[in-house]
C-alpha cells in the first residue's frame, strides 16, 4: 500500500513504524551516484512564495518524473537545524516543479488537469538528506528556472521556499531537446525578484555530472536548507 505524508509524519513521531522504513524511502537506487548536500551554513534559509501551482497532493515517492522527457537531475536536499547545524531526519520535503517546457501538472488552465508529474515527497533519511529522481526544469515567461520546495516536521510546513539553477548551465541545458523547442525570452536569476528573495546564490544548486564525462547522462543537485524546527 502507498503512504502518503500525512502517515509517515505520524509514523515518525512514534505512532506506527520504525526507523528501518524511513531508511528504505532514503535509499539511492542501485547504480546512481549519491553525493552529500553542501556543508550546513547555520543560517536560516529565507522563505518565499509557494506560488500559484502548489498542490497538496500527499504523493511520497522518490522517482517523479511519470515520464516526463527532459535531462536527468538527481535532486538531494539536506535540512538541518538552523541553530545547531545538525542534520534532520524525518524531515517530510516536498518539491514541485514545471516540465521541460514550462507547463506545470494538475492545473486546468495549463491543460494538464489530473495530472501529477514532477511533484512529490521523500524524508529525509539520518543524514538529514532527502533524494529525488527528476528532470532539470523548464522555464516559462516571468521567471527564472526553479524548483518549489515545502518542509513539513510534525506535520506542521515549517519552510516554503525556491530553489535555483546556475545560469551558464541553463545556458546548456536549453539547447538540448525537449528543452530547445521552447519559444520566448527567458530570464536569468539576476533579474528574477524570488531569486533575490530566496537569498540569491544561496538558493542556487551545487551542480555535478552523473557521469564524469557525459553531460547528457544528467546532473546531481545538492543543497543545504537551514529551517527553525
Amino acid at each position: 500500500m502507498t503512504r502518503t505524508r500525512r502517515q509517515l509524519m505520524r509514523d515518525a513521531t512514534g505512532l506506527g513504524v520504525g526507523a528501518g522504513t524511513f531508511g528504505l524511502l532514503a535509499c539511492a537506487e542501485e547504480g546512481d551516484t549519491v553525493a552529500d548536500a553542501a556543508t550546513p551554513s547555520c543560517t536560516l534559509t529565507p522563505e518565499v512564495t509557494e506560488g500559484p501551482y502548489y498542490l497538496d497532493l500527499d504523493k511520497v515517492r522518490r522517482d517523479i518524473t511519470e515520464g516526463k522527457r527532459g535531462l536527468r537531475l538527481d535532486l538531494r536536499i539536506k535540512v538541518v537545524d538552523a541553530d545547531t547545524c545538525k542534520a534532520h531526519e524525518n524531515a517530510a520535503v516536498e518539491i514541485w516543479h514545471c516540465d521541460a517546457g514550462g507547463t506545470y501538472s494538475g492545473f486546468a488552465q495549463e491543460g494538464t488537469s489530473g495530472r501529477t508529474y514532477l511533484r512529490g515527497t521523500q524524508l529525509t533519511g539520518e543524514h538529514g538528506v532527502a533524494q529525488f529522481r527528476t528532470i532539470y526544469p523548464g522555464w516559462y515567461e516571468g521567471r527564472a528556472i526553479h524548483i518549489h520546495m515545502k518542509v513539513h516536521v510534525g506535520g506542521q510546513s515549517v519552510h516554503t521556499g525556491q530553489l535555483f539553477f546556475n545560469d551558464s548551465v541553463s545556458d546548456r541545458v536549453v539547447r538540448l531537446s525537449p528543452y530547445g523547442s521552447h519559444r520566448g525570452t527567458r530570464v536569468r536569476n539576476g533579474a528574477d525578484q524570488i531569486y533575490r528573495q530566496a537569498g540569491g546564490s544561496g538558493a542556487l544548486l551545487r551542480l555535478r555530472r552523473r557521469k564524469a564525462s557525459a553531460f547528457r547522462r544528467g546532473l546531481i543537485g545538492t543543497i543545504t536548507v537551514g529551517i527553525d524546527s
